[in-house]
């Protein structure tokens, strides 16, 4: 593994508690940063920050992240605990059911689009007006190939997924002017616990669709996710960066 350069750098990873956001934490842990893991599932994260105390400082803060008020909470206890926050990745997010458009009801549309989007805004709304005063900061957002060629019978998932896209676009022009970064990664599946909820067809289609013919790891996720946090990622900004083995549109 090549050590990316993370040193006294303070990093928060949303959906840290297990899969992806949790191999995250571990390499930038890994890299140097000093972590705060946000997940709504206290009793894990109590026993992932346990099980990481000894790889460094690593932080458990049980949030919501479509509490408003408990994300600012949040941050500033993320703050006051490890420093100034240098890192944000938005990785949580749920995926909703496997159905046609057509049978979802609102409310279960809104949950998908609560956690993956509004999750996404309210965590970034809370990190970045302190980063802009140190002008300098990276925010990471895990999408996903989803959200840029649609998947069938996961409409609220691919479509809320292509609002993050669309969210990182517009809010790294934003930031254009400042040292702070923002990008995307657009995995396609990956080889986590979140495949048991799958049917075995459901899951050969899946990985019929990929032409190194396997799924990705959270590994290879979060070694693409910790040099976009670091200082090289230094003119990157505005991104999607695909890690599909070859799945992709555009």
């Amino acid at each position: 593994m090549t050590r990316i350069d993370l040193d006294n750098r303070t990093a928060i990873v949303t959906g840290a508690a297990r899969g992806i956001g949790l191999a995250i934490v571990e390499r930038l842990l890994a890299s140097g940063a000093r972590v705060a893991m946000w997940d709504v599932d206290a009793a894990e994260l109590e026993r992932q920050q346990a099980r990481l105390a000894k790889d460094g400082t690593v932080l458990a803060v049980p949030v919501d992240i479509t509490d408003e008020a408990a994300v600012e909470q949040a941050a500033r206890s993320t703050e006051a605990r490890l420093g100034p926050v240098d890192i944000l990745v938005n990785n949580a997010g749920i995926g909703g059911p496997n159905k046609a458009m057509w049978e979802y009801d609102l409310a279960t549309f809104r949950k998908v689009y609560a956690i993956n989007v509004d999750g996404t805004f309210l965590c970034s709304k809370a990190v970045i007006p302190a980063m802009r005063k140190r002008n300098y900061g990276r925010i990471v957002n895990i999408a996903s190939i989803a959200g840029k060629n649609g998947t069938p019978y996961f409409s609220a998932y691919s479509s809320s997924k292509a609002a993050v896209i669309g969210l990182t676009k517009s809010l790294a022009k934003e930031l254009a002017d400042t040292e702070i970064m923002v990008n995307t990664v657009t995995p396609s599946v990956a080889d986590t616990d979140i495949l048991k909820q799958f049917e075995p067809d459901k899951v050969k289609w899946m990985l019929d669709q990929v032409p190194k013919g396997r799924f990705v790891r959270p590994d290879e996720i979060a070694a693409m996710t910790a040099w976009l946090c670091s200082d090289e990622c230094s003119f990157t900004t505005g991104q999607v960066f695909d890690i599909t083995g070859g799945r992709s549109v555009y």
